[in-house]
């Protein structure tokens, strides 16, 4: 099994996502690929793919959502895993009680859905180093509020992260469903 795993990164956390689902589904031995959406190449020659974004104000990036829609024919007759790294903090929950994934995910998640009827979509924590942000991020993240959902931090579940790839390699081997999308 051939498999594609592409991802639209800000600043290297989805980017690190993506390294790892790969890492783990080699050595479940799949034979991987993972690049850039923006650098996906031919991608008719693939198996299944894992396509993921960073999640920004609320959507994913343009080039991985543009991808998605440009190539959704093709993706349709193939397995999908769709991931989306956006929300930062050690909480799994916000001071309502809403699970910080389910609040993050990007508006785009229906239509995504929709398109390519993914196996699965998944939303995962990410990581923020400050010294990485664009002056006018790092002029954003001086306002308060802007500060208490901009910790810094690596936030990421690397231990999910790797089951979810886990899970991924067994039911492409087995043909058995992956747990619930979440």
């Amino acid at each position: 099994m051939s498999i594609l795993v592409l991802y639209a990164s800000k600043h290297g956390s989805t980017q690190g996502i993506a390294e790892r689902i790969a890492v783990t589904l080699t050595a479940s031995g799949q034979r991987v690929a993972v690049r850039p959406v923006q650098d996906a190449g031919a991608i008719d020659g693939y198996d299944a793919f894992v396509i993921g974004s960073a999640v920004y104000m609320g959507h994913w990036l343009k080039p991985a959502a543009e991808f998605v829609a440009s190539h959704r024919e093709l993706l349709a007759t193939r397995p999908v895993w769709l991931f989306s790294s956006g929300p930062l903090g050690t909480e799994p929950t916000d001071a309502e009680g809403r699970d910080l994934r389910e609040a993050s995910e990007p508006k785009e998640t229906a239509e995504l859905l929709a398109a390519v009827h993914p196996r699965q979509h998944r939303g995962f924590f990410g990581a923020l180093d400050p010294s990485s942000l664009t002056l006018p991020e790092k002029a954003l993240r001086r306002l308060p509020a802007a500060r208490a959902i901009m910790p810094a931090g690596d936030f990421r579940d690397w231990a999910d992260i790797e089951q979810w790839a886990k899970d991924i390699a067994e039911e492409l081997t087995s043909g058995t469903a992956a747990g619930a999308a979440r």
